[in-house]
C-alpha cells in the first residue's frame, strides 16, 4: 500500500469524525509532520503517515522529539489499521455543538 493511500484514508477518517485536517508543509523546515488534524473535542494533532516498512528520516525523528518535548500531540501512523486505532478514541456518538461565530459579547 502506498503512503498516499494511507493519507487519503486518514483524511476520510478525520472528516468522518467531524474533524479537519490540512497538509502541512514548511518551506524553511524539512521533517515536519505530513498533516495537522483538528478534532471536535479541541485536540490538535501533528500526524506523520508512513507505510509498513517505512522509516522516519533523522529530521522527522527530531520533529517528533520536539513535539513531545513541547507536549504537543504527535502520532506516526503506519497503516490504515493504525489510522483506525488512532481515530477510535473519538466516539462518533458524542459530537460537540458547532462553535458560534457571532460577534456578540457574553452578557
Amino acid at each position: 500500500m502506498k503512503e498516499s493511500e494511507i493519507e487519503r484514508y486518514f483524511v476520510w477518517a478525520v472528516m468522518l469524525r467531524q474533524g479537519l485536517t490540512y497538509k502541512f508543509k514548511s518551506p524553511n523546515q524539512a521533517g515536519v509532520a505530513d498533516r495537522i488534524a483538528w478534532m471536535p473535542n479541541g485536540e490538535t494533532w501533528f500526524v506523520e503517515l508512513k507505510t509498513k516498512g517505512g522509516r522516519l528520516s533523522p529530521l522527522q525523528e527530531l520533529f517528533a522529539l520536539d513535539m513531545r518535548r513541547l507536549e504537543q500531540r504527535y502520532a506516526c501512523l503506519w497503516s490504515k489499521e493504525g489510522v483506525d486505532e488512532w481515530a477510535s478514541r473519538y466516539d462518533l456518538t458524542k459530537n460537540k455543538p458547532p462553535i458560534s461565530c457571532s460577534n456578540e459579547t457574553a452578557q
